[in-house]
């Protein structure tokens, strides 16, 4: 089987993901406790002009109508206006996003390379004690909640030494240097949080190929260990490093939530949640239909590094 027809049917699939998705969040936000029309105009309000709000919003129209208007309307790149404070979506989202990206860009920056380095370093010597460090020291991150890992480094380094800034209010045209000591915490917060997963992934998959016959004939033929690792084991281990690091960069993008809201930083995690505790239900469908699709998007793009770089997923069994 060709390698376009497989990517071709990996992004049908996505696709059809992403329709079940939009019908899914849809359903969720439907299902909020609270009526948005009240909310808008408080508790106060009068039957008859919660019913005039319900009827200007279309939310007296049948959920199935109101979906396929939503849907449509996204697919046009209309995402709406905000019911807390009618400002368009895009741009508030346009506002926040960049905080995002920033943050999640530098911590995937760093946690990719430094992940798959100590993954091989484990896998040079298994069971050695560099190894058994590295894998405590994983499986004791992979314990510990990533918000509490947030409060201990906070009360260390910005309460207790003053190093560092408990909060991360990042505005356009700030000082690199400034914006550098602001992201610090939160960026080594999300470090620990997704960097044992890729740890422990990347060491399980070059042991599992270092135990092929390829690699003991590269022995025989007198490689060394590092070129072992690098050049024969890691190419032939990319398939599930790029899974779980699709996983983890998706996390980075969806699960930033906690992040953001402890550190209080402007992005679209945070925005997702003032939009929650207001009710403002097309901007929470929109932050989520963002980190849906940047989730779909990135396992599109590990299958097809999988595709890619084992061939034998090209032919059926």
């Amino acid at each position: 089987m060709s390698l376009t027809i497989l990517v071709a049917r990996r992004l049908v699939l996505g696709v059809l993901v992403l329709l079940v998705v939009s019908a899914l969040v849809f359903v969720a936000t439907e299902v909020l406790p609270g009526d948005v029309a009240r909310a808008i105009l408080g508790q106060g309000a009068t039957p008859e002009l919660i019913a005039n709000v319900r009827e200007r919003l279309g939310l007296d129209e049948p959920a199935h109508l109101r979906y396929f208007t939503w849907m449509g309307n996204l697919l046009a790149g209309r995402l709406g206006t905000s019911l807390a404070n009618s400002a368009d979506i895009a741009d508030m989202i346009g506002e926040r996003i960049v905080n995002t990206m920033l943050l999640a860009g530098v911590t995937a920056a760093l946690a990719v390379p430094l992940a798959v380095g100590l993954g091989l370093l484990c896998a040079l010597k298994p069971n050695g004690a560099v190894d058994r460090a590295i894998s405590t020291v994983s499986l004791t991150l992979i314990s510990v909640p990533d918000f509490l890992v947030a409060i201990v480094l906070v009360t260390i380094f910005a309460v207790h030494l003053g190093w560092l800034p408990a909060i991360a209010n990042l505005r356009p045209g700030q000082d690199p240097v400034v914006v550098a000591r602001m992201l610090t915490l939160p960026v080594a917060v999300l470090l620990f949080t997704v960097l044992a997963h890729m740890i422990r992934m990347t060491r399980t998959a070059v042991i599992n190929i270092l135990a092929t016959p390829a690699i003991e004939m590269a022995i025989l033929k007198g490689a060394g260990r590092w070129r072992l690792l690098v050049v024969h084991a890691l190419p032939n281990a990319l398939a599930p490093i790029a899974n779980v690091v699709a996983l983890n960069l998706a996390f980075l993008i969806s699960g930033i939530v906690v992040i953001e809201t402890l550190f209080n930083i402007a992005g679209l995690g945070r925005l997702m949640v003032e939009a929650v505790t207001t009710r403002d239900v097309p901007v929470v469908q929109a932050c989520a239909m963002i980190f849906c699709s940047v989730y779909v998007v990135l396992n599109l793009l590990a299958d097809v590094v999988a595709i890619v770089a084992n061939p034998r997923l090209r032919y059926p069994r």
